[in-house]
């Protein structure tokens, strides 16, 4: 079972979320500020970190902010009172993987959790630090990206969209793989948001850089698709 940190001020919400998760078979840590969850989550001790937003001394974006700028890659899932489009958007491209407003039931956070562990174990096992193909380099560890040894400004939801491509490169994608792997399972099937990123990642790494196979989904590689 996994190991998963709950950053979380509130003594009565904490306790309820390690009860139900130790019911699980998992195994709980809790921290009651930003500055001990930062430190924790980057140990790499934890499979994953369930954290709210308005913590002591230093708030969930900026855990969020240390973790991601350090190339830490433990999924993380916001858990918050705050449920603004503005907030959860902040979230998101500040590298949480999924986010639930408060109040939550307790059985939509497990099967997120089981979701977010899932997709980490799927991961590849390699430990390398950087991925290429082509023309295109992706550091891992200072979460930069390169097109012809240029460095290319990606927000952190563009990051993971590439790194899903560059570790299936060569093979097509369906937009409901994309949906699930980078945005998640609650993500309506029949958004555009896919297209749109992909559109963003043309436009930073070059047209060529990911190709439509009409009918089935994108392709990393300027090679067996089009635009479009």
């Amino acid at each position: 079972m996994a190991r998963i940190l709950i950053a979380e001020d509130e003594t009565r919400i904490a306790s309820f979320i390690t009860k139900g998760l130790a019911a699980e078979g998992h195994t709980t840590t809790t921290a009651a500020d930003g500055v001990t969850a930062l430190d924790l989550a980057l140990s790499g001790e934890f499979d994953l970190v369930v954290l709210d937003i308005g913590l002591p001394r230093l708030d969930g974006y900026g855990v969020l902010d240390g973790l991601r700028s350090q190339g830490a890659r433990v999924p993380v899932i916001v858990l918050t009172a705050r449920d603004s489009v503005a907030d959860t958007v902040q979230a998101l491209e500040g590298g949480a993987d999924d986010y639930m407003p408060k109040p939550f039931r307790f059985a939509e956070l497990l099967a997120r959790v089981r979701l977010r562990l899932r997709q980490a174990d799927d991961r590849p096992t390699s430990r390398e630090d950087a991925l290429e193909v082509g023309q295109v380099r992706l550091d891992l560890r200072s979460r930069v990206a390169q097109r012809d040894g240029r460095t290319v400004e990606l927000s952190a939801r563009e990051f993971q969209l590439l790194e899903l491509f560059m570790v299936n490169a060569g093979q097509v994608l369906s937009r409901e793989q994309l949906l699930s792997h980078v945005w998640g399972y609650d993500y309506d099937p029949g958004s555009n948001v896919v297209d749109v990123y992909v559109g963003y990642l043309r436009r930073k790494l070059g047209a060529d850089a990911v190709a439509t196979v009409r009918g089935m989904g994108y392709r990393f590689g300027p090679t067996g698709g089009t635009r479009g």
